[in-house]
């Protein structure tokens, strides 16, 4: 086994460790304008900076965050005090991590799905990364259910370009996370959401088999199995545990070096609750963490935005709070109550 392939295994346990989860902040700049106008803060470079140094240098930030992916912008930022990022992240026991693909766009001949690109110079790219400090990287492809989608061409499309994303990063020395994102988008049924689920993991795993993968350095990042957002009957938080965790006995295999949610439109309180259900389950063959978005940073986004200069310790507060939130349900160990400790 070679250096490379042991320090990306290292990695990726580290990743998954015990009560520990990854800070998904790799928002676009059009994502970042948008949830900036929703506090009434402009969307420049300095603010978009000062917004994640927040983030990333809450205090003691890695006792239940053990990664952040950045987008490209991030990763090359420094402090408004000239520190990089990376360096603030490593200091905080933080591993960087990082957004590589290019968006998802209209696949041609399917109307309303989407492919995901980027795979154009993507090894020139990872070697860059690698270099700028980033030991793994995340590339994310859409399924939308609709009465006619998805399509066996879109999932099938998504799924090769993820396994040639991830050959690529191991080839670099990145751990590659792959995200084959199931929309909450639509009036499914949890049902559906389980079969287009089933059909996208099994897709995935035969072309990471088939493109030489090595599944103990590589991190399945997946959307839970929901009904749809407009779906008349919304399912119990045990319900989802089920649907999901049995999807994932019949897709994943057991050598996988984990997995971690997104969070992909649930409320905050939803997502650690739904984790937690899982985990308190047990006796898994793999980690189940966290990779949250929104649920991790709604919050503190809310508080840093109604006063940037004055309420940077009140926001990491409420990112410190999630993440120890998160931290207990990847154990299986959450409780309502601590909501209010």
């Amino acid at each position: 086994m070679t250096d490379k392939l042991n320090e990306m295994i290292e990695t990726a346990a580290a990743m998954v460790a015990p009560g520990k989860g990854i800070l998904a902040i790799d928002e676009s700049t059009g994502t970042c304008k948008k949830r900036f106008d929703s506090i009434g803060v402009e969307c420049t470079e300095n603010n978009r900076r000062d917004y994640r140094h927040m983030l990333l240098s809450a205090p003691d930030l890695g006792e239940h965050i053990s990664g952040a992916i950045l987008f490209d912008e991030t990763l090359r930022q420094s402090s408004a005090d000239g520190v990089p990022f990376t360096q603030i992240m490593q200091d905080n026991g933080i591993i960087p991590g990082i957004k590589v693909d290019k968006g998802a766009h209209p696949l041609a001949g399917f109307e309303g799905e989407k492919i995901t690109e980027g795979l154009d110079g993507l090894r020139e790219r990872l070697a860059e990364y690698y270099e700028l400090g980033a030991r793994f990287a995340k590339w994310r492809a859409v399924i939308t259910i609709t009465d006619i989608a998805p399509s066996q061409a879109c999932i099938e499309a998504n799924c090769h370009a993820l396994a040639r994303y991830a050959a690529l990063c191991q080839e670099a020395g990145l751990v590659p996370m792959v995200e084959p994102e199931v929309l909450m988008d639509g009036d499914h049924d949890i049902e559906t959401a389980y079969e287009v689920t089933l059909l996208t993991l099994k897709t995935l795993f035969d072309q990471l088999f088939e493109q030489n993968v090595v599944l103990e350095a590589c991190i399945l990042k997946s959307s839970m199995v929901l009904a749809g957002s407009d779906c008349a009957e919304q399912s119990s938080v045990d319900d989802i545990a089920e649907a999901t965790l049995d999807c994932f006995y019949n897709t994943v295999p057991a050598s996988l070096a984990g997995i971690v949610f997104l969070s992909g439109g649930q409320s905050e309180i939803e997502a650690t609750e739904n984790l937690d259900a899982m985990n308190r389950i047990g006796d898994l063959p793999w980690p189940l963490s966290f990779s949250y978005g929104r649920a991790l940073q709604s919050s503190a986004l809310k508080v840093w935005g109604a006063n940037p200069q004055d309420n940077v310790s009140a926001a990491q507060a409420e990112l410190l709070h999630r993440s120890r939130m998160n931290g207990l349900a990847a154990m299986g160990q959450y409780e309502a109550k601590a909501e209010q400790s």
